[in-house]
């Protein structure tokens, strides 16, 4: 992300404001992406991350791994950012070619379609409730095997059901935790591990 003068000065107040805290300093970067973004300093204690959860992301940015999203928010937030470092291939699991079925949303069959289609990708459901049901679905039936998933859609019904079932899979994660989230979030999110993985990894990755 290009920087200007009023990011820089939004983001001394967001430091000021949220002080001391526990997090380490890629952890603190995306946490504080996701603040500029939503203006909501509450996200400091509802993002959590799984053990390797940054590592494993990042690893598989650099390695060009295909990138799955829900809803084409998403794919748009986080284009940009993409396409200007590791060109990742983005596909939006509503504009997936499925046949019709009614038991499921179409965000739900076209990220089931993709995840069999890309079992190792990068998974990132910033809205759809119904998507990470179904994600987790094949999660736990051990026939994908993500290298990230990042998960963050806002629900007040069972809302926090998936994301415990994500955490208990021991897969790479990123995920809100409660009612709160966004597809706004998850492009944040998902842009600030790009960043930090192009420090890492771009400079190797592009010969300079």
């Amino acid at each position: 992300m290009e920087w200007h003068v009023t990011d820089a000065q939004s983001l001394a107040i967001i430091d000021r404001e949220i002080g001391d805290h526990v997090l380490s300093p890629a952890e603190y970067e995306i946490v504080r992406r996701v603040v500029y973004a939503t203006a909501d300093f509450e996200y400091k204690s509802l993002i959590h991350f799984s053990d390797l959860a940054l590592q494993s992301g990042a690893a598989a940015l650099a390695a060009r791994t295909t990138i799955i999203v829900d809803v084409p928010t998403v794919q748009v937030g986080i284009n940009t950012t993409i396409q200007t470092t590791f060109s990742n291939p983005i596909y939006c699991s509503i504009e997936a070619i499925t046949r019709p079925q009614k038991e499921k949303t179409k965000s739900a069959w076209g990220i089931q379609t993709l995840a069999r289609r890309y079992p190792e990708g990068i998974f990132v459901v910033g809205q759809s409730q119904t998507a990470l049901s179904a994600l987790v679905e094949l999660i736990d039936a051990e026939e994908i095997k993500p290298a990230l998933v990042v998960a963050t859609p806002a629900g007040f019904i069972d809302a926090d059901l998936a994301k415990t079932r994500l955490e208990e899979s021991l897969v790479p994660h990123i995920r809100t935790q409660g009612r709160k989230g966004s597809a706004v979030v998850a492009a944040a999110i998902v842009n600030g591990l790009v960043d930090l993985a192009w420090q890492a990894y771009g400079s190797e990755g592009n010969g300079g």
